[in-house]
């Protein structure tokens, strides 16, 4: 496992109450850092697992907001940087699937206008937003950001074409984003493949099993493995910016 201290630094999680995001949290919390967790306003596991964490001595709290609503999303920033005092990582976590199975490519129809900005608001103009937002703040702080993307933005079929595009376009706008903040800022993001996730604990099992042994190491990610590479990216890697990092345990090999 990675170290590092991270005593003085500050982190804000998007997405933070379940799955990745949460798993990142706890990961930021634990070497040091002071954490803010964001959740949806309707979503009562973001406060929750933000008083269990204070109660193991670890400094988080929780901020809500929506990162696909223009305006709430920049709120939920400013005061995030407002109670930790300062920004050093962001983690653009928040996503969704707009779906609770797979939509297979040939069902192009179920991808309605509806569906499709419900995808980009979120998966990609939530980064956009919260990264512009948070942009001054982390330049002061000499940070780093990392966005969770997806190896569907590589190539690889994910739950719906449109979920696809879209982790595709926050690929590319991470490049942009390093080219824009730098020299002061970082921007990388991660790809992680088949996640053992609260999205896909409903799948059938056979599912489940067929997706971990299409990846070389036979198994599906969990939460903690992509929590590892996204804390590398903000701890570590001084000299990684504009890239992104697969970690799908050889699925993309397969």
């Amino acid at each position: 496992m990675i170290t590092a201290d991270l005593s003085g630094r500050t982190a804000l999680v998007t997405g933070g109450a379940s799955g990745i995001g949460l798993a990142t949290v706890e990961r930021l919390a634990r070497a040091g850092a002071r954490v803010a967790l964001n959740h949806l306003e309707v979503d009562p596991r973001g406060p929750e697992q933000a008083l269990r964490l204070r109660a193991e001595g670890l400094e988080v709290f929780a901020v809500a907001g929506s990162v696909a609503v223009p305006g709430e999303a920049e709120a939920m920033v400013r005061e995030a940087i407002a109670e930790l005092g300062r920004l050093d990582y962001l983690v653009n976590n928040a996503g969704t699937a707009a779906t609770d199975r797979p939509i297979p490519p040939a069902e192009l129809d179920r991808l309605d206008e509806g569906f499709w900005k419900t995808i980009l608001d979120t998966n990609l103009l939530g980064a956009v937003r919260c990264a512009h937002a948070a942009a001054g703040a982390l330049r002061e702080a000499g940070g780093a950001v990392v966005n969770v993307a997806s190896v569907a933005g590589l190539g690889r079929q994910g739950s719906s074409i449109a979920y696809g595009a879209s982790k595709a376009a926050l690929i590319e706008l991470t490049r942009g984003l390093a080219r824009a903040l730098a020299p002061d800022v970082r921007v990388n993001a991660v790809a992680p493949g088949h996640v053992d996730s609260p999205w896909t604990a409903a799948w059938p099992q056979a599912w489940k099993e067929e997706a971990a042994q299409k990846a070389l190491l036979k198994r599906r990610c969990t939460p903690d493995d992509i929590a590892e590479a996204i804390f590398y990216l903000l701890a570590g890697a001084r000299m990684v910016t504009g890239q992104v990092l697969v970690v799908d345990g050889g699925l993309t090999l397969g």
